[in-house]
């Protein structure tokens, strides 16, 4: 199958229409929580952030308290999202450059934001765009699998595809199409056993003999 814009502007469509409204799956409070989320999202799952967070938060929900806690016990907290080292050492560092640089405050800007340690491109884009309702399409591995198996916007690495999607889709929607790309990921165009049959994009994907097969 030839992925014309025509397709493109289809395959658009159906997922706005099938995942219109769907949201974060992260639960956060502040823009700080969401940092702090999407940081610990990093190789783990929304859901196993939640629940390490739902004992975090309440104990911790300020760069103030985090520094307070320490390294060795914030470690402890969080060893059940993986990389727990690595993550509570760039939390730490993010907390002290967030009292140094921003009086405490989560920035608003991506260029501030990528300036904190542990804060890439697919984490700054998330906060900007659900905390501070700037739009942007953060490429995390779903929309990244996605955008490539429909030929949405093709790339050999995460900042390609984002560049892509954002050519094709209106500026006013990349926020929403990030969340409608990976809620398609995880219900349906799955990793390892993509659900074709059950694909509302069936009829304009041109991976769908590909990933049967598989």
């Amino acid at each position: 199958m030839k992925v014309t814009q025509t397709i493109r502007k289809k395959q658009l469509e159906i997922l706005e229409n099938t995942y219109a409204g769907a949201v974060p799956e992260l639960i956060f409070n502040s823009p700080f929580e969401l940092l702090i989320s999407v940081i610990l999202s990093a190789q783990c799952t929304d859901k196993r952030v939640n629940a390490v967070t739902k004992k975090l938060f309440p104990i911790a929900n300020t760069p103030e308290k985090f520094l307070a806690l320490g390294q060795t016990k914030l470690e402890e907290l969080i060893k059940p999202c993986g990389f727990f080292r690595s993550k509570s050492k760039n939390i730490l560092a993010a907390c002290e450059m967030l009292i140094k640089n921003f009086n405490g405050e989560v920035p608003n800007t991506f260029d501030e934001l990528v300036k904190l340690p542990g804060v890439g491109r697919k984490t700054a884009n998330v906060v900007t765009s659900v905390a501070f309702k700037v739009p942007a399409i953060a490429v995390d591995t779903h929309v990244f699998r996605i955008s490539n198996r429909l030929q949405l916007a093709t790339g050999d690495t995460p900042l390609e595809v984002e560049l892509g999607l954002q050519k094709i889709i209106p500026r006013e929607k990349w926020s929403d199409a990030h969340h409608w790309l990976i809620w398609h990921g995880r219900k349906i165009c799955k990793a390892r056993q993509p659900l074709c049959r059950e694909c509302p994009l069936i009829d304009v994907c041109p991976s769908k003999q590909e990933v049967k097969q598989n």
